[in-house]
């Protein structure tokens, strides 16, 4: 008997194709999280594989999910416990309204970190989920051991979007992003191997638009600011070891971000993964997984 994908996925998953794609699909799950934000449970996705080890805990970039990591979290899980989680407000977890800004993210990923893991982890973000990263590692610095941070965000302030939302046009802006042309355009400027912006590729980057309430959870997210750039002085405060990988051919955010994390983060190593884009645990998974089991020990 086969096995069905989670019922609290959208209808749309039906479309993956690529093996990776549907292996991950098939193992999510929603835990209803108990959380200051609300007074009802908030249904929260995540994936739990491995074990032994300092637990990895990977977050994901801006209007992605978990599926984000259908590469990478195998790889990491065959020698290590490791975890991924929607962050509030994105992927495939509950929408609440008018909830949605980095602290209320970070809130919420603290109270799924006590209620699910309770021990600390090796914390590792991608693009906008390196920045709730360092977020998360400044307010709670007891709970990450060591830090990872993947092209990450953090430096400069929140996406040009964020003055598009006020009332017609936070609709039309959202609109836009949920365009499939638009969203297939972004896919191949990530990648610096445009083969592999492939439509299973654009599948698992979209399939969360078909969750409830998506619209009106990016418009509060880039309304409430977003995540602003970190000062000299905040990210000095961060005296967790911290491997910095950087695509070498990063077309998203550049390269220069990457030596300037570096030489603001006191205990910091930076490591080009050549031949990559914005996404190197999606174009170079294999030597992405090996620098962070390395970075273990």
């Amino acid at each position: 008997m086969l096995t069905k994908f989670p019922k609290f996925l959208p209808a749309g998953v039906e479309q993956l194709t690529e093996p990776g794609s549907i292996a991950l699909a098939k193992i999510l799950q929603q835990t209803p999280l108990t959380t200051p934000l609300s007074e009802q449970p908030i249904n929260t996705t995540y994936v739990h594989q491995g074990n032994g080890g300092t637990p990895f805990l990977l977050i994901h970039g801006f209007d992605s999910s978990v599926l984000e990591y259908r590469r990478l979290l195998p790889l990491l899980a065959a020698q290590n416990e490791t975890w991924a989680v929607d962050l509030l407000g994105f992927g495939f977890s509950d929408r609440v309204a008018g909830i949605n800004s980095p602290n209320e993210i970070k809130t919420h990923l603290y109270c799924f970190w006590k209620s699910l893991i309770n021990q600390p982890v090796i914390l590792v973000g991608a693009s906008m989920g390196g920045a709730a990263a360092i977020d998360f590692t400044l307010a709670y610095p007891e709970v990450v051991k060591k830090l990872v941070l993947i092209d990450s965000a953090g430096l400069t302030g929140s996406s040009p979007v964020s003055k598009l939302m006020f009332p017609p046009l936070d609709y039309f802006a959202t609109e836009f992003l949920k365009n499939r042309k638009v969203r297939q355009s972004i896919s191949r400027t990530a990648y610096k191997n445009k083969q592999l912006a492939t439509q299973d590729a654009l599948f698992c980057g979209a399939l969360h638009l078909e969750m409830p309430n998506w619209s009106q959870a990016l418009i509060t997210f880039t309304k409430s600011g977003g995540y602003q750039a970190f000062k000299a002085k905040q990210l000095e405060e961060i005296k967790q070891e911290t491997l910095i990988l950087w695509g070498d051919e990063d077309k998203i955010l550049g390269t220069k971000d990457a030596q300037k994390f570096e030489r603001a983060i006191p205990h910091s190593t930076l490591t080009w993964i050549k031949y990559s884009g914005h996404v190197p645990h999606l174009e170079q998974p294999e030597v992405t997984a090996q620098e962070i089991l390395d970075f273990r020990f």
